[in-house]
């Protein structure tokens, strides 16, 4: 039996006792908002013992202490794209900061 495509799951893990849940949730929105109908679900779990871990269909893809600390928006953003829909653009969120080029009518000293 064929199973249709399912679309991608994302649980985020978060400790009550270090109340992150308004992180979790914050987190969990900016994901949805870009994602919309590419997802089929983004759950959050209250856990314990300074837990924070995010999972794309069971697969780990940030955990605090492993990493370093939470995510930013766009870090985590962009490893939820590189998984579910990598040809996609995310916007200014891909785009570099660009160097400027240097004043050439200012003297150098030296």
């Amino acid at each position: 039996m064929v199973t249709p495509h399912r679309k991608p799951h994302i649980t985020i893990l978060y400790c009550t006792q270090c109340n992150w849940l308004l992180r979790a949730g914050w987190m969990a929105q900016e994901l949805l908002q870009t994602f919309g109908d590419s997802l089929g679900e983004v759950g959050l779990i209250p856990g314990t013992g300074g837990a924070f871990e995010i999972r794309l269909d069971g697969v780990l893809i940030w955990e605090r202490k492993r990493d370093g600390g939470f995510p930013g928006p766009k870090e985590l953003k962009q490893r939820v794209r590189d998984v579910i829909e990598p040809e996609r653009d995310l916007g200014h969120l891909d785009r570099h900061g660009v160097e400027k080029e240097p004043k050439t009518d200012v003297p150098t000293v030296g």
